[in-house]
Formats: C-alpha cells, structure tokens, sequence
C-alpha cells in the first residue's frame, strides 16, 4: 500500500503539468494563431491574428486552425484562402513557397510570388498560357521544356483561381 501511494506521489509533479498544459489550451482561442504571410515585394500579414488559412501544397491541400501540429510543407501554384477574425476571406495566389507551422501556434508562409485574387486579369493569364504553350511546343532543349511546363501549370493554376 504505501508503495502505491509513494508511486502516485512521485507521479505528481508529471500530472499537474499536464493538467496545466490542458488548462492553458483550453483557455486558446483562434485568435493566438499569429499569421505572417509575405512575397519579395509585399508582406500582406504580419503576425496578424487570423481564424483559419487554407493553403495548397504539393502534399495535398489543407486547412490551419490553432494548434495545429507543427508542420513545414511546400507551397504549390495555388489560391491560399485567410479567414480573418471578423469571418471575411481574402484569397491570395502563390506560385511557390512554403507554409512553417509553429508549435506556439504561429504560422509563416514565404511566397515566391503572390497576388491577391481579385486584382489577376484573366485576358493576361490566357495571353501568357497562350505564350507558355508555344514555347513548350518550340523547345529545343530538355530544360527549356521543363521550364515551359513550369510556366503552362502555373497558367493553369493562375485560370483556376480566376475563374472560382
């Protein structure tokens, strides 16, 4: 018996930081996810609260909530979607870079390039698959084919977020 008890003493210090990690995460609200979201020539967030982000990557498409399980993922041409605090959506296109999810509940996306969704010009993304079709066709080279398909995927992404 009083080796039980000894074992449940001994095991305290374990439990009660336990029970302190669930109390803080349950006192958590969407607002703690800090979100920093930034391009070469824009930061269109930084360390803003927001309630959820939902970003494309080469592993599949997925949503960020706090407390997300830190994560580092690679961004592929896309349509990230933010959800601010007040319920509005501003949707942003990427065409590469990566998502970092931190276990403080923060999240940083590095874009190599981004625009948001609502200033692209659909007659521009037709022109340039247009350009990056020919040039596919055209190509002498293993690499420059591959850098024409580069360009065709990124026009088709860029289609796809215009036309949603």
């Amino acid at each position: 018996m009083a080796a039980t008890v000894l074992r449940q003493v001994a095991r305290a210090p374990h439990l009660v930081k336990q029970c302190s990690r669930l109390i803080a995460a349950s006192h958590r609200s969407y607002a703690d996810m800090a979100f920093t979201f930034a391009s070469p020539y824009d930061v269109y967030y930084k360390d803003a609260k927001v309630k959820q982000i939902d970003v494309p990557t080469f592993s599949g498409s997925f949503g960020i909530l706090p407390d997300h399980v830190p994560t580092l993922a690679v961004l592929k041409p896309g349509v990230i979607n933010v959800t601010e605090e007040d319920g509005s959506n501003k949707k942003y296109f990427v065409s590469s870079g990566s998502v970092t999810i931190n276990d403080d509940s923060s999240v940083q996306i590095l874009a190599e390039e981004a625009h948001p969704v609502d200033r692209l010009d659909a007659a521009s993304i037709r022109e340039g698959m247009s350009k990056a079709q020919q040039e596919a066709n055209s190509a002498s080279s293993e690499a420059a084919k591959a850098e024409a398909q580069i360009a065709i995927e990124c026009y088709e992404a860029l289609q796809k977020a215009v036309e949603a």
